[in-house]
């Protein structure tokens, strides 16, 4: 058996200095205004589903172990980090160029920031780059079955974990499925297709159900239940807006029949303040704001059907603007790039003992991170075309291993592509996953030279 060399307990070495450092600059944790709700929600014991009650519940459990969300944070680096260090051990040898890529990652803001932030897409993003790592070493100790089929499940938890962070972390889970199906493939001594579609639909089937049970659990906890409904009721008033800010013309015979008010509001009022960038600036507007909020049912649903089958150019247009502004971030500090400090509601910031924070460190992080603003760090383009091409060569090399970095990668570039439907802000987290595949399938190809050298 060949001896490992030394690079591979330089670059775990790195790793973990990197978290440490992480955890020991942003202690303990940085709390935006809906991390201090979620947080309070935890405390309480009774959450609403305008954000995944799956945080709220994690910060809650947490919480009742040390005060705060610093254990949070911790559990939020270490799947990140733990993941860099799984992959790190995936070879009999390394090169000493992942040491490198190791040291500049951890140094990234993705690696040293974000990992602190108690923001809904960390977790979400760090709960998926996790599952995928384990099915590269689910690939890798194939032949072993107990450990396979506990790796298996543990990989399908992680991305049920992703899916109940986000909505469309499902396309995380699918991505899994077809990952693990083609692993089961490659090892498979009958018949292929049906052995990747016995794994691949297992592999589903056990995540999807994780997500249905902890969801129907936390659903018996929601004292407000209406936030799905009431976010695709944004999302629909928000489109219809930016296609009449693109052509005042058109005309929707069903708002102007069931809602005579808000279709008036819509076209006064709405144009003037719709912005591409977000949908926020709708709510500067009460009157606007009261007739969306008293809509009768189903009429702006109706007209945003509306939009699409008789508009459907317009409505690619209005997407592929809000797109524009999620995706390549025109002007970063519009997009609120990073956080950092503690601030929120003050009732709840009360009642859970936070004081207000923003102190030289926070600034220093917040410089730190500045330099980085306008380079290809701070860039989900830079980062997807580094996906992109990762994808490209893990899919001609094609080991074992590489097929579940290539579904990270795929399961990345899906949850991006499904922004161009849904998306009504250009905050930065939001394709924060992106970024982070990009970066861990960078250090990945870096293992061995960036996928030239045999294993």
């Amino acid at each position: 058996m060949r001896r490992r060399g030394l690079s591979a307990p330089v670059t775990a070495a790195i790793v973990l200095a990197g978290f440490g450092f992480c955890l020991a600059v942003n202690w303990p944790g940085h709390l935006s205004y809906d991390s201090v709700m979620q947080l309070w929600e935890g405390g309480t014991g009774l959450y609403n589903n305008w954000h995944p009650p799956v945080m709220a519940w994690a910060l809650g459990v947490l919480d009742r172990l040390t005060p705060g969300a610093a254990l949070f944070a911790c559990l939020d680096a270490a799947l990140a980090f733990g993941s860099f260090l799984a992959l790190t051990w995936i070879y009999p040898r390394i090169s000493w160029a992942a040491a490198a890529v190791a040291g500049l990652a951890v140094l990234t803001p993705q690696m040293l920031l974000y990992q602190a932030i108690v923001w809904k897409d960390v977790l979400f993003a760090d709960a998926g780059l996790a599952g995928f790592a384990t099915l590269a070493w689910t690939a890798r100790i194939w032949l072993r079955p107990r450990l396979r089929y506990g790796l298996i499940a543990i990989s399908a938890l992680l991305l049920a974990l992703a899916a109940l962070a986000r909505q469309n972390g499902i396309l995380l889970l699918l991505a899994g499925a077809g990952a693990l199906g083609w692993i089961a493939a490659v090892h498979a001594a009958g018949n292929r297709t049906f052995v990747a579609a016995r794994y691949g639909a297992a592999f589903l089937l056990g995540g999807w159900a994780a997500v249905a049970g902890a969801t129907a659990a936390l659903d018996t906890r929601l004292y407000d239940s209406t936030g799905p409904a009431m976010q695709i009721e944004r999302l629909e008033g928000y489109d219809i807006i930016g296609a009449l800010a693109l052509n005042p013309k058109l005309r929707f015979p069903a708002i102007e029949r069931g809602d005579p008010v808000l279709n008036t509001r819509m076209r006064e009022i709405g144009v003037r303040f719709y912005n591409p960038e977000r949908s926020d600036t709708l709510l500067f507007s009460p009157a606007l704001q009261s007739a969306l909020l008293t809509a009768k049912p189903g009429v702006v649903a109706r007209g945003w059907r509306e939009l699409i089958l008789r508009h459907p150019w317009i409505y690619l247009r209005v997407r592929a603007d809000v797109f524009r502004w999620v995706f390549l971030t025109p002007d970063l500090t519009k997009c609120v790039p990073y956080y950092a400090g503690v601030d929120g509601p003050p009732d709840e910031m009360k009642h859970l003992g936070l004081a207000e924070r923003f102190d030289d460190r926070d600034q220093a992080l917040e410089d730190y991170a500045d330099a980085f603003a306008g380079t290809p760090v701070l860039s989900h383009a830079a980062w997807g075309a580094v996906g992109v091409v990762a994808l490209v060569l893990l899919l001609r090399r094609r080991k074992p291993t590489d097929i579940a970095i290539a579904g990270l990668l795929a399961g990345a570039l899906l949850c991006t592509a499904s922004y161009f439907v849904i998306g009504i802000a250009c905050d930065y987290r939001y394709l924060f996953l992106l970024d982070l595949s990009g970066l861990a399938a960078l250090f990945y190809l870096s293992l061995d030279r960036f996928g030239y050298l045999p294993e």
